[in-house]
């Protein structure tokens, strides 16, 4: 089906992101993966192609450009080549932290960290998980006391995106134990911050050259002005952005089906069985059909869903609704990926295997897939 999403600036701009793919990411990428660490460099080379802070606006170093579309094609263009765990950090930037500073933050702040953030120099996290509250963020335990112009910060994260890299984290902490969820808010602890250190990169099963950290807080004092956002409005702040951050992932989880689908269906009509292409057997071609007909039913709603998030109308139900069900597509379709490929594909080399590994963590992060029923459910039951 022709998707009716870009125009012929999106295209062209397709063209410039692939270049930088083929220029910064794909000679990379298994040294990234050995490492287990992304190069600040190719965020630097990103800040000055414009792939990354897009929607920074002209005073603070980017173009001014919110619309979602250009998101959608870099995210494409990760996909294409693999590089999934660069998809994982740059979306972060992007779909969250330059929001919530743009959205939430003082003049001061914006002028602060948005240029750096633009540039490429500056890298970003949001601390939310901790070991005992994942989904459940009101299980949070970090707290912030305020003591004269400051905020004092105990506590501890993990799973955090970017936490080896970031120069700032934005930690959702407790500030009015007694006052539930409106007892939280946002506080920015900036890198070199006494009592602020970081533990293990953890080893993950896949994006491995994303960093993923532990985060330690112990008496860390900032000052008063790092607040973001309002104080004890930061689960509401959390809430009213989380739709972005969903679609980021679906957006990611459709991009990845498309380069697997298209280097399976390619593998299958070259690798030959029984003297003739597997892709000649009836069930590769039904398992090929079903693969198909999947992405483009559900590329269709996304794409409905990014003309929403444009223009600022999309629910965070629906936003649920795209999340959970393009992450499980995604994990659905690579592991038939996986089995038309055969031995080949258990083997890193091939683009497949390392999809199967690095797709695992989609129906997860973001708001696990139970999650997003329960989120929609909650909704159909109000409606009744």
């Amino acid at each position: 089906m022709q998707r009716q999403l870009f125009t012929a600036d999106h295209e062209a701009y397709r063209e410039l992101v692939r270049e930088f793919t083929a220029r910064e990411v794909v000679p990379n990428l298994d040294r990234w993966d050995a490492d287990r660490l992304i190069d600040r460099e190719v965020w630097r080379a990103a800040g000055k192609q414009g792939v990354i802070g897009l929607a920074v606006p002209e005073e603070h170093g980017g173009a001014g450009q919110p619309d979602y579309r250009y998101r959608v094609v870099v995210a494409e263009e990760l996909a294409r080549v693999g590089a999934a765990s660069l998809h994982s950090s740059f979306g972060l930037q992007d779909d969250i932290i330059i929001p919530y500073v743009q959205d939430l933050g003082t003049d001061e702040q914006r002028r602060k960290w948005l240029p750096g953030m633009a540039s490429g120099e500056l890298i970003g996290a949001i601390a939310m998980t901790e070991p005992g509250a994942g989904s459940d963020l009101q299980g949070v335990r970090t707290t912030a006391v305020r003591d004269g112009g400051e905020w004092v910060l105990n506590g501890q994260k993990t799973f955090i995106t970017s936490g080896i890299n970031a120069d700032f984290v934005i930690v959702v902490a407790r500030t009015d134990p007694a006052a539930g969820s409106r007892g939280f808010s946002l506080i920015v602890v900036e890198n070199g911050t006494p009592g602020f250190t970081r533990g293990r990169k953890l080893d993950k099963v896949g994006l491995h050259a994303q960093d993923t950290a532990e985060l330690f807080f112990e008496d860390v004092r900032v000052p008063a002005a790092n607040l973001l956002g309002t104080e004890g409005r930061g689960f509401a702040h959390l809430m009213e952005r989380l739709p972005r951050e969903r679609m980021s992932i679906a957006v990611g989880s459709l991009a990845s089906v498309d380069a697997v689908f298209a280097e399976t269906r390619e593998y299958c009509f070259s690798r030959k069985a029984f003297g003739k292409p597997i892709g000649d057997f009836q069930n590769t071609r039904f398992v090929l059909a079903e693969i198909a007909t999947e992405r483009d039913v559900t590329a269709a709603y996304l794409d409905a869903c990014v003309h929403e998030l444009n223009a600022g109308s999309l629910s965070a139900v629906d936003a649920a609704k795209a999340k959970w069900w393009a992450s499980e597509l995604q994990k659905r379709v690579i592991d038939r990926c996986v089995q038309l490929h055969g031995g080949y594909g258990y083997m890193l080399e091939y683009p497949v295997a390392r999809a199967f590994v690095d797709s695992r963590i989609q129906t997860i992060y973001g708001g696990t897939t139970e999650i997003m029923k329960e989120i929609i459910g909650r909704d159909l039951a109000a409606g009744h």
